[in-house]
């Protein structure tokens, strides 16, 4: 919460957890050392990791905006709504996770590196030393100011997706020197997300439905343990859900007061959609390339409820809503893949099923911890003028309203970004992630990605028979130094502010 409030970040703690893990399993008192368990430290990881995107992006963020809008009675709806929105949002992946829409076998990039890193303390040996070795070049990295986890994530992620990710980050970081002006301004990385983001959720419908794999005898052929009976329980129960949260903020808001009963009925409509929508792309971003740009996806969602002429406290609830939804999502997904790894990639189904549903038991644990701390603590936070920096721009937003010219440019862009996303196809996920890439502002970030593929692809022109799982063991160091590092300058700063 202190991080998100001053620097506008919500630390990677999922690997802290199982550093900190390992490090008391060393201590000889009996209770410390039964963390050895790669099991129980996983059980560590998924619970703080929980705890604190569920705090920070998931709770605290969303109810600041009405707070900056001079809205203070819909902070408490706004909590409420949020709040049951995180829980579905955990659950729904946990129902989703190893399903052919979102495969246990697909990168999940931090996931596979909070697993490495695990897995390293717990053989030690040669996995230990290169986990050592890249955690040293990941510190040294961060502070040389360059963007370790986007390097080590290259090493690991799908590199289609990443390299689209790539070249999005560099586009939009030297826009102006490239085309003379902000393509942000030309609401142009809005535009694509759009198309790609409406292709995507086609191509995810298209799956859901598509026919099973066929044996030789005829017999159908599964590769995951979740089948379409349980995708389609988690998208029946999941829009549900959604659909009576709105509902209920709509009603305990009073925002229904300002509107006619169908504007009312398009606004639960188009919220029930938007949390879905804004759920599946974060999921798909952070899936393929470990980054998921929430709070930006959630800025298109306010900027079509703008178009669509929703009164402002209900554009504060909309925006809010969507923001919460898909970071618990995609956490989700990076505790679960972790767990698959440590588990033996699924080589034992009853485990893995067991497995996971403890994880899940332990981020609901953390988030109802998490409930309490924010309830109790966000009015000191807000009275001290600790905002998160995002809602000031959703404020902004708001306040100025939208054009209609913007919507003529939205629908100019969102061709070519439906196109690119119909080109890579559900599996490389290229219109969603290149979207992604334009949509922050990170060009150092985009370099150290492209850098990193270049890196891989030539380690495995050299050596095809080389040892790939040193490599992410390598990676994964990376991205913990990176986050160590973060974690604690951040500690530093709030120090002495």
């Amino acid at each position: 919460m202190q991080l998100i409030t001053t620097l506008g970040i919500s630390a990677n703690t999922s690997i802290i957890g199982a550093i900190f893990a390992m490090m008391i399993a060393r201590i000889p008192i009996q209770h410390f050392i039964r963390f050895k368990s790669v099991h129980r430290q996983n059980m560590i990881q998924t619970s703080i990791s929980a705890a604190t995107f569920g705090a920070a992006s998931s709770l605290l963020l969303p109810i600041g905006i009405p707070f900056v809008m001079g809205m203070p009675e819909l902070i408490l709806p706004l909590f409420i709504g949020v709040t049951l929105a995180m829980f579905v949002d955990a659950i729904l992946l946990y129902k989703f996770f190893d399903s052919k829409i979102f495969p246990a076998e697909e990168a999940w990039p931090p996931g596979i590196a909070t697993a490495e890193a695990i897995k390293a303390g717990d053989e030690g040996g040669k996995r230990a030393k290169v986990l050592g070795a890249g955690i040293v070049i990941g510190i040294l990295g961060s502070i040389a100011k360059i963007p370790m986890s986007a390097f080590g994530v290259a090493f690991i992620g799908n590199i289609w997706a990443l390299t689209m990710f790539g070249i999005g980050l560099l586009l939009r970081g030297y826009s102006v020197p490239l085309f003379g002006s902000d393509i942000n301004d030309y609401y142009i990385p809005h535009g694509f997300m759009i198309g790609a983001g409406i292709v995507a959720l086609a191509q995810v419908c298209m799956l859901i439905f598509q026919k099973q794999e066929q044996k030789g005898n005829g017999e159908s052929v599964n590769r995951y343990s979740r089948n379409e009976k349980d995708i389609a329980q988690g998208f029946r129960n999941g829009t549900l859900a959604y659909l009576i949260i709105a509902v209920l903020m709509a009603l305990i808001s009073g925002i229904y007061q300002d509107m006619s009963i169908l504007m009312l009925i398009g606004f639960i409509l188009f919220a029930t959609l938007a949390a879905f929508a804004h759920e599946l792309i974060v999921g798909i971003a952070a899936m393929h390339a470990g980054w998921f740009p929430a709070f930006a996806v959630a800025l298109i969602t306010l900027i079509i409820g703008i178009l669509i002429g929703f009164p402002k406290e209900a554009l504060a609830i909309l925006v809010g809503y969507s923001a919460s939804t898909g970071v618990a999502f995609a956490d989700m997904g990076y505790d679960l893949k972790t767990g698959y790894i440590l588990r033996g990639n699924g080589t034992d189904p009853t485990f893995e099923k067991e497995g996971r549903k403890q994880q899940l038991y332990a981020a609901v644990l953390a988030f109802l911890v998490t409930v309490t701390v924010v309830f109790v603590s966000f009015q000191s936070y807000f009275e001290k003028d600790l905002i998160p920096p995002v809602n000031f721009v959703y404020a902004a937003t708001i306040e100025s309203g939208v054009s209609p010219q913007i919507a003529t440019q939205l629908i100019i862009w969102a061709i070519p970004g439906a196109l690119l996303q119909m080109i890579g196809g559900p599996k490389r996920q290229m219109g969603v992630l290149f979207a992604t890439g334009l949509l922050l502002i990170n060009p150092i970030a985009g370099w150290a990605v492209l850098a990193g593929i270049f890196i891989r692809f030539m380690m495995y022109k050299i050596n095809r028979n080389q040892d790939h799982q040193l490599m992410t063991v390598m990676a994964a160091g990376f991205i913990a130094g990176d986050a160590l590092y973060s974690f604690f300058s951040s500690i530093f700063k709030m120090g002495k502010q």
